[in-house]
C-alpha cells in the first residue's frame, strides 16, 4: 500500500510576509500589493488576454467547444456545454528550478 505524502500549502499571507521581510516593507503593504496584483491578473484573464510573467510562466484562456459525452453511470449520451478554462505553462526557469 502506497503512503500519502502531505505537501505543505503556502498561503497568500505567508508569501506577503516573506516579501515584506525581504523588501523591508510592512506585511499590510505587501498583502495589499499581492491582492492588487491578483485583481489585475484576474481582470486581464477575464478579457481573454494572455498573461506572461517572466521566470514564472504564461496564463492563457482556452476555449473548449461544446461536445457530446456519456454519463459514466448509465452510458446515456449527454451534451457538454462550451466552456473556458485557464491554462498555465510554466517558464523554463521555473521548470529547471524543480
Amino acid at each position: 500500500m502506497a503512503e500519502t505524502v502531505k505537501v505543505p500549502t503556502v498561503t497568500l499571507k505567508q508569501i506577503a510576509a516573506t516579501l515584506a521581510e525581504k523588501q523591508g516593507m510592512s506585511k499590510k503593504d505587501a498583502n495589499a500589493f499581492l491582492e492588487a496584483f491578483i485583481a489585475t491578473v484576474t481582470k486581464h484573464i477575464k478579457k481573454g488576454d494572455k498573461i506572461r510573467i517572466p521566470g514564472l510562466g504564461i496564463f492563457v484562456v482556452r476555449k473548449r467547444p461544446a461536445r457530446m459525452g456519456r454519463n459514466p453511470a448509465t452510458g446515456e449520451p449527454i451534451k457538454i456545454k462550451a466552456s473556458k478554462k485557464i491554462a498555465f505553462r510554466a517558464a523554463k526557469e521555473l521548470k529547471e528550478a524543480i
